[in-house]
């Protein structure tokens, strides 16, 4: 293939047509999830920022700062956190309010992150909120006070690219961890099972000790190295093999239901919960989500 047809093949992919109600459903899902996660922590948000100065270690854009921000502004910020959230939710002025929601959604989570351990399980949803966010024609239906724009009857690229770059944006997340696997010390023998047994086995001696108790699972599954070997394979396999799911839609909803059960299992051996995963509201860009809205916005 040459590099005319390689480019094509991939504008081709970039701008594969969607339906305007299926982005338009993908946005005021992230949205309205985003809304109700900050909803429920917002002592977790504003009361950390009235630590001792001492504790406050800036990371990603808040390096900019040199002290920490008052805890009224700071208070201030995620109250407008709240606002943008819920008006991208409902559609409302999108061209304003979306990247406004972005850029308030990263400063709001990385200013949390920079008084604590870095939460990286935040950073999907945080990408997914800037690429919607900038995405013109999220709002051109199921929006209050939706633009007056001819909106076509049937799938269009200016509503598939940005389905098409969060999907991307998915799959590199996961790529990225299992690179990082092959990449650590162990290499290709973690395929092996005994770091993710080890790992598991610390995080329950530290939930036994610190907090409310590990999960009985991991226990129950200590001696089986067969078992463990054949999750580490399949860890493996889907986080390097998760670009696959962006070569077709069939595929794409196959993986998103496999990372979904991955996610799923790490909450019953490890109590850990990716609430963005878990929800399923990270994969929508892989699915068809104008079938919440009805047959009368299907294409």
């Amino acid at each position: 293939m040459s590099p005319g047809d390689a480019g094509g093949a991939v504008a081709a992919w970039f701008f594969r047509p969607a339906p305007a109600a299926r982005l338009a459903v993908t946005r005021a899902v992230v949205a309205g999830w985003s809304l109700g996660y900050l909803g429920r922590r917002w002592r977790l948000l504003t009361e950390v920022a009235g630590g001792r100065r001492r504790d406050f270690c800036p990371v990603g854009v808040v390096r900019v700062l040199r002290r920490p921000l008052p805890v009224r502004v700071v208070q201030a910020g995620v109250v407008a956190t709240y606002v943008a959230s819920a008006a991208v939710a409902v559609g409302w002025r999108h061209r304003l309010t979306g990247p406004l929601w972005g850029a308030l959604l990263l400063w709001t989570l990385t200013y949390r992150n920079s008084w604590s351990m870095v939460f990286h399980n935040d950073n999907l949803l945080v990408l997914h909120a800037v690429v919607l966010g900038c995405a013109p024609g999220a709002a051109d239906v199921l929006a209050i006070g939706a633009p007056r724009v001819a909106v076509p009857a049937g799938p269009d690229w200016r509503y598939g690219w940005p389905l098409q770059l969060m999907s991307a944006v998915t799959a590199l997340t996961y790529l990225l961890a299992g690179i990082a696997k092959v990449r650590g010390p162990l290499g290709w023998r973690w395929a092996g099972g005994t770091a993710l047994r080890s790992q598991v086995e610390a995080d329950a001696v530290r939930k036994d000790l610190l907090s409310s108790g590990s999960s009985p699972v991991a226990a129950a599954l200590h001696d089986h190295e067969a078992l463990w070997r054949t999750m580490a394979v399949g860890s493996l396999a889907l986080e390097l093999g998760a670009p696959v799911a962006l070569l077709s839609r069939r595929l794409g909803r196959a993986w998103s239901v496999a990372a979904w059960s991955l996610h799923v299992g790490i909450l019953a051996m490890m109590r850990i919960r990716f609430r963005y995963q878990l929800s399923g509201a990270a994969y929508a860009s892989f699915l068809d989500m104008e079938r919440i809205a009805g047959r009368r916005w299907s294409p």
